[in-house]
């Protein structure tokens, strides 16, 4: 399906102004404008300061919070952290330990199993972290915000909560003894996007300024609570931005020595926001999805090498399972929905109780690329049907999912990703109605939209338009890698790199020879020939392999020119 290419328009006068105001070229005057940065907020956009992160008191509750970490260890009692599963909950965990752990804490941790339990605090567990640890004081990380029952079911055990979390509230929050989310309506924070470990870290900081510990006490968690905040996909904006930043610098000089093994492991010759999301991400979330995430939790807090390498490489392993899975789970499903004729619909519905319930939404989210459309696998777990979904922007599918409830167990999601369980016999009915309501929500002509920043020319290819694209950096949601459009441009090599899998070219303008490389779409090589000319949609990226290091292209899209 030909993509829609939307090259952005400025206001002329706001660029002219903004390059006078902080001395910066057209091109990094427009690439911020386009991702929405305010014009007084430009300048800390650019130096994304550490001390332009707010005060961690004034979140609500953060005072309550101090207090009661603070009794539990002069009285030494027994906390526990309880968590999630994915990258997020396993390095705010990992980051509130230690620290915990540091100011003379009996701290243990809980990781509820993804396949058995699901997300979220459960009674069963509070008792089981009762009995096994004696916990008096419960602390939440990424989770917990609409455990209203539960938090209730536990002062009737004597334990309290501490609850810290980044997720939508409940109209009322939980009673416990205190509540840390930015997106609480009373909340004063400015920046309400943190990631769960962001909180967390807002936490440790609150906790270093209590016991009067200097910068290096927090500073030195820095690396994980950005590897959790790329990960978690949240907007890299503000404050997430400059934990990113910093967290990325640190990584290069890191002392945890888990993060050190994985990072020998994947190799890499450059340490970015790419890297965490590509290599370190699909590791670290693969044995939560495997049914195990408390083995990410003990690489980051493993203190001898040969251990770290040890589960480094467990991780890795359970990273190799995962893909081999979700390729026969992905292969199957683009049959059935071949075969079925769905790929033609509004919408694509598939089930097999076969399937693996911690790898489903990343199938459905490949599927959801690929043919433009909402999709939602289910498979049975258990004697439970479970539902994973995912589907492209301009869509809400949570909004579209809420519309046929009555068919469902229960449910929950965002607008472009949900969970829900179902009986049996209910799936062809859902998948009757949800087609019905993509029909009616999706245009006719429904057809995924590439935006560019800008179009550049020949005369953009040198050292300044690289710099100016980096300082970008790091990118991620709402602050995404720039994107260009090149025209006119000779094809003058053709290949296929990975068994055809990727599409290399060399292409000429008047002046260069470029090299271009476009990931997944090695199956397009018949469509041009040596000597055709085309326009190129794509990202500016360096090539670390030769020297001197070389400009090159990662094309998102392309179209021959007649």
């Amino acid at each position: 399906m030909q993509k829609v290419w939307n090259i952005k328009k400025y206001d002329e006068e706001l660029v002219e102004k903004v390059k006078e105001t902080y001395n910066v070229s057209t091109m990094l005057a427009k690439l911020m404008i386009s991702r929405g940065v305010e014009f007084e907020e430009m300048g800390s956009f650019l130096r994304a300061d550490l001390s332009k992160i707010e005060d961690p008191f004034v979140m609500k509750d953060m005072d309550k919070f101090v207090k009661r970490v603070d009794k539990a260890i002069s009285e030494k009692e027994k906390i526990c952290i309880y968590g999630d599963y994915d990258v997020d909950g396993i390095t705010s965990i990992t980051v509130l330990y230690k620290f915990l752990k540091g100011l003379g804490a009996e701290v243990s941790y809980y990781l509820p199993d993804r396949l058995i339990e699901g997300y979220g605090v459960n009674k069963e567990a509070i008792d089981e972290i009762i009995e096994k640890y004696g916990s008096k004081l419960i602390i939440t990380v990424d989770c917990g915000i609409t455990a209203t029952e539960e938090v209730k079911y536990a002062k009737t055990k004597g334990v309290d909560f501490l609850i810290t979390d980044h997720h939508e509230c409940l109209e009322k929050a939980p009673k416990a003894f205190g509540v840390i989310d930015a997106k609480q309506k009373d909340d004063k924070s400015k920046f309400k996007e943190l990631a769960g470990v962001g909180v967390a870290f807002k936490c440790i900081m609150a906790l270093a300024k209590h016991f009067g510990l200097d910068e290096s006490s927090y500073m030195k968690y820095i690396d994980l609570v950005a590897i959790g905040t790329i990960s978690d996909i949240v907007s890299l904006t503000s404050e997430n931005r400059i934990i990113s930043k910093y967290g990325l610098e640190a990584m290069k000089v890191s002392k945890n020595v888990g993060l050190s093994s994985l990072l020998k492991l994947v190799g890499s010759n450059e340490i970015d926001s790419s890297l965490v999301s590509f290599s370190l991400a699909p590791r670290i979330n693969a044995c939560g999805r495997m049914g195990n995430a408390s083995l990410a939790v003990e690489l980051f807090l493993s203190e001898k090498m040969p251990e770290a390498t040890r589960l480094a490489e467990k991780l890795d392993s359970y990273n190799k399972q995962r893909q081999e899975i979700e390729k026969k789970i992905y292969e199957k499903a683009l049959k059935i929905a071949t075969e079925k004729g769905l790929v033609v619909k509004k919408s694509i519905v598939l089930y097999d109780e076969k399937w693996h319930s911690g790898i489903i939404g990343i199938v459905a989210s490949k599927l959801s690329s690929m043919f433009y459309k909402p999709v939602i696998l289910f498979t049975k777990e258990n004697g439970v049907v479970r539902g994973s979904g995912r589907c492209p922007a301009g869509f809400s599918l949570y909004s579209a999912v809420s519309k046929c409830s009555d068919l469902l167990i229960q449910f929950g999601g965002h607008e472009h990703a949900a969970g829900m369980t179902i009986e049996e016999e209910n799936i062809e009915k859902f998948a009757e109605r949800f087609e019905e309501v993509a029909a009616n929500s999706i245009p006719k002509d429904s057809r995924e939209v590439l935006d560019i920043d800008m179009e550049i020319d020949k005369n953009d290819l040198n050292v300044r338009t690289v710099k100016d694209v980096f300082l970008i950096k790091p990118y991620g949601q709402l602050n995404p890698e720039p994107v260009f459009a090149y025209k006119n441009l000779r094809v003058q090599a053709i290949s296929t790199i990975k068994d055809g899998k990727h599409l290399k070219l060399t292409l000429r303008d008047q002046n260069n020879l470029i090299l271009a490389i476009g990931f997944s779409i090695g199956d397009r090589r018949d469509e041009l020939v040596i000597g055709d000319k085309v326009d190129i949609v794509a990202n500016i990226a360096i090539n670390t392999y030769t020297s001197p290091k070389t400009i090159q292209f990662m094309i998102k899209d392309f179209r021959k020119v007649i």
